[in-house]
């Protein structure tokens, strides 16, 4: 499915500042909104939203269908009433450009619980909580009773539960919805929050002529209610309801023993008999959040590998076929047209593009990537196609100050070349100029990017279980001078707001950008000024 041509951001809301700890989608998300409206770009995108698991990797969540309730907005409840000032009141410091996860999660719990409480005092909220219950019962319940049945037995995995509850026994489910109904009332209630919360940011987006780019990650987390919930969609040992078949990727350049992920893989059998109804259901959901979707290891639709359970590496799996083209034919006739960008990075076999090719969906361009010198390397923008969504880096990648400071001398004078940078550029700023110029339709930079920040900022290094997702915008400003940059690339690309909308603007008297902010665009980006001053 082509899109029109567009440029955008991506950040994971949990980086946006903000006074407890970890970004959420209070005043903060709204403030971005209105950022990206100033700087012409159409497109947010962000990570997977679902709530984290071991190491806070959105990739590996507790359910495919929730939503993280650490995004949930205090002031926002504050100003709903859920919440009152003396809840607030001994909030604790944070760190502002780094988010610490157990702290966070206890203040969130303290916060949350507060307003669970408290809902027994607004009929309001009680009834349209009671009617989303209601709407969302499909998976509410299971998801409920699943964190709660987790919390009791001390965060275990469901596959060290007592027997009867791993092999969800009816009686042992009704017994522990008797024990633990606050519990299920309280998980339930956080997703209420949160939904209610995105679809107000969600309508603040839209109004700002903004779209939003979800992600969805191919495999769900083993220790997760989808797993738990329907543990036939799933190649599962039948015993101890351990991975049978763990998923990975073989050994290759960048690793001699592959990567072993744990995750189980799909018993493609099981969705096949019930007509996919799992990846509707998911795919269904998310597009309730989000406009566009990302799919996360496209690959994995043609063939995945899977390694049997126990293998201390990957090194003996095995490719096997996935029936992708059934499976996206059953979305689209539940769907519709799905908006839908394949992640195809990485070692690509000539089937796998087929199957994109074949489907319509835009592949993925990395710039960093693209100069090994070798001037066919489909990552140079002159090989591009317009169907196609060009990066600086992802979220995976170092930040292009970071990645420019690993390349040696040899490397820098092809991207300096290329790029065609004077002394004084900024790499980061050269590459989302040349991201703005290509004829691929999409042109995305991480936030890092923008904001020309070095390899401490990155999201994630890939392999590192600690470490990662924890980067924050901190105090930094969104100024207007940094919005007016972009808006005048967008301009100046044909990637700006499309003629319906009023049109963003680099300072508030006119969209021309003067000849000394034109020269700025070459070097780095000062930010004396806060959005909204």
């Amino acid at each position: 499915m082509p899109f029109l041509r567009s440029s955008g951001i991506l950040l994971h809301p949990t980086s946006l500042p903000g006074r407890y700890g970890i970004g959420d989608l209070g005043p903060a998300a709204h403030g971005f909104a209105d950022f990206l409206r100033a700087g012409g770009q159409r497109l947010w995108q962000v990570l997977p939203l679902g709530p984290t698991g071991y190491g806070n990797s959105p990739y590996l969540t507790y359910s495919a269908l929730a939503g993280n309730p650490m995004l949930i907005s205090p002031d926002l409840l504050l100003r709903d009433g859920l919440l009152q000032n003396m809840d607030l009141a001994q909030v604790p410091a944070f760190p502002e450009e780094r988010v610490d996860f157990t702290r966070v999660s206890e203040l969130k719990r303290v916060l949350l619980e507060a307003a669970c409480q408290r809902l027994q005092s607004h009929p309001a909220h009680k009834a349209s909580f009671a009617t989303f219950c209601h709407e969302h019962k499909d998976w509410l319940d299971d998801y409920g009773l699943f964190m709660a049945i987790k919390e009791a037995h001390q965060g275990k995995p469901w596959c060290d539960w007592p027997g009867a509850l791993a092999r969800r026994d009816t009686t042992a489910l009704r017994a522990a919805h008797r024990k633990l109904g606050r519990q299920v009332d309280y998980h339930r209630f956080t997703q209420y929050l949160f939904t209610a919360q995105w679809n107000e940011l969600r309508s603040h987006l839209d109004a700002a002529g903004v779209r939003l780019l979800g992600d969805v990650a191919f495999y769900t987390a083993h220790d997760s209610v989808d797993v738990w919930s329907e543990p036939e969609a799933f190649c599962l040992d039948p015993e101890t309801g351990r991975a049978a078949q763990m998923a990975g990727v073989p050994p290759d350049y960048f690793s001699a023993t592959g990567q072993l992920w744990g995750n189980p893989v799909y018993s493609w059998s099981h969705h096949q008999h019930t007509g996919f109804t799992w990846w509707i259901r998911r795919l269904r959901q998310l597009l309730q959040l989000v406009d566009i979707v990302r799919v996360d290891h496209f690959r994995g639709f043609e063939a995945f590998w899977q390694v049997p359970m126990g293998a201390p590496t990957a090194e003996t799996g095995e490719w096997v076929k996935s029936p992708g083209r059934e499976l996206f034919s059953a979305l689209r006739a539940a769907l519709g047209e799905l908006p839908i960008i394949a992640e195809d990075l990485g070692i690509i076999t000539p089937e796998v593009n087929a199957l994109r090719a074949a489907l319509g969906f835009p592949g993925m361009k990395v710039l960093q990537f693209a100069f090994d010198g070798n001037s066919r390397n489909p990552y140079l923008p002159h090989w591009y196609e317009a169907n196609a969504v060009v990066y600086t880096g992802t979220h995976d990648n170092d930040t292009t100050q970071g990645w420019w400071a690993g390349l040696g001398p040899k490397e820098r004078r092809y991207v300096s070349a290329y790029a065609g940078m004077s002394t004084h550029d900024s790499v980061s700023w050269s590459l989302i100029r040349l991201a703005m110029s290509s004829v691929a339709n999409q042109a995305i930079f991480p936030m890092q990017d923008v904001l020309g920040l070095g390899g401490p900022a990155r999201m994630n290094m890939p392999g590192e279980t600690a470490g990662n997702w924890a980067w924050r915008l901190g105090a930094r400003g969104l100024s207007r001078e940094l919005a007016g940059r972009l808006a005048y690339l967008a301009d100046l690309y044909g990637r700006t707001l499309p003629p319906e909308l009023p049109q963003p603007v680099a300072d508030t008297e006119t969209h021309e950008i003067s000849s000394s902010e034109q020269d700025s665009i070459r070097g780095s980006s000062p930010m004396p000024r806060s959005l909204g001053e």
